[in-house]
């Protein structure tokens, strides 16, 4: 550190807790940046409210506040939300807790005593009573927006020269035509759902570019490959947000991490989603039932007639119509939010003055 020279601050992901103690010993700001949706940070904060309004550590509780469809209405900010969006984290009782679920509960204890808090989303995305909440916990809240907007995004390739041939193929498809699915890097989609859809796949004949893992390709339908080379893609990787924003995109299977959301949403994109763990969930409430650009899977698990019948919502039916709507108005307001004169652009300036304080 002595080579690097003086150090005014510490800028950490939120959930490198131990931040604040580092800061302390250096003598420095602490600022956290919370990556999730800000959802996800009030379940964490009220974690014990929450566990004992709705009867989550008394398994063999007959009151009907354990319902999985109970609305969150006790609960400051989450009364959009519902008990099952809700992470297992926050849901298991004592018994179960694990070392993850103590860490994640002192989020509310350990976060409000940094000097700020970053938040990767805009203040206009916020209801009016979760924006308030926070803002009790947090005096210093800064909504600097979607990272992926706030940092220039890399020149975009020439689609002859893409690794894997996927932007060229977009290329060669027709506007609005193509379904994109893609899982990220971490979560893995059970194998008799991956055979369920691609059947559904295969079967509409819809135009698809799939970002499925090297290790996962042998779990697809034998001849599937073969029989869908004339229709579809299937890549090991492909460069997300330029894939989003490629005018071939129609749609976008997604398990809801809150940067594919986010992506999703900044470049016009509607969701299917089949959340799979952490605030995935809570993620996939807010795209169907709050923003209302997307939907998601039937029963939270991919079949054959679910995602027809999700696809076919989305894409020929007046439903898929609103959808769009909803997700290009989203996407302009993302944008001006993003400008210069925006709100993002006002706590970025903030943040920067705080990092920048001797």
């Amino acid at each position: 550190m002595t080579e690097m020279g003086q150090i005014n601050c510490l800028i950490t992901d939120a959930f490198l807790l131990f931040g604040g103690a580092i800061a302390e010993d250096l003598n420095v700001p602490w600022i956290p940046v919370w990556i999730p949706v800000p959802h996800s940070l009030s379940a964490h904060i009220y974690s014990d409210m929450i566990r004992k309004h709705y009867n989550i550590n008394n398994l063999s509780s007959d009151n009907d506040s354990r319902d999985p469809e109970n609305i969150l209405e006790k609960i400051p900010g989450l009364g959009e939300l519902r008990i099952a969006d809700l992470p297992d984290e926050v849901l298991l009782n004592e018994t179960q807790e694990s070392l993850l679920c103590y860490m994640l509960s002192q989020v509310g204890n350990v976060l409000p005593q940094a000097s700020a808090l970053v938040m990767n989303f805009y203040k206009e995305l916020y209801s009016t009573p979760l924006l308030d909440d926070l803002k009790t916990k947090f005096p210093s809240l800064l909504n600097v927006g979607f990272l992926t907007l706030s940092i220039p995004p890399c020149p975009l390739p020439l689609s002859n020269a893409d690794a894997t041939g996927c932007l060229s193929w977009l290329d060669s498809q027709k506007p609005t035509s193509v379904a994109y699915i893609s899982f990220g890097t971490v979560v893995n989609i059970p194998s008799s759902e991956i055979v369920e859809l691609a059947e559904a796949l295969e079967e509409t004949k819809l135009p698809f570019l799939w970002s499925l893992r090297d290790n996962l390709i042998s779990k697809l339908p034998q001849g599937f490959l073969d029989r869908t080379k004339l229709d579809g893609k299937v890549v090991p990787w492909a460069p997300q947000n330029q894939v989003l924003a490629h005018n071939s995109i129609n749609v976008y299977i997604t398990h809801c991490g809150a940067n594919s959301v986010y992506e999703s949403m900044a470049n016009g994109v509607p969701m299917i989603c089949r959340p799979v763990f952490a605030d995935n969930r809570i993620n996939a409430r807010i795209v169907e039932d709050i923003w209302g650009i997307g939907v998601r899977i039937d029963d939270g698990v991919f079949t054959k007639k679910g995602v027809i019948k999700s696809l076919e919502l989305v894409l020929e039916n007046e439903e898929g119509r609103r959808i769009r709507r909803k997700v290009h108005a989203l996407q302009q307001l993302v944008f001006k939010a993003a400008k210069a004169n925006g709100h993002a652009a006002q706590d970025f300036k903030t943040l920067v003055e705080k990092c920048s304080l001797k």
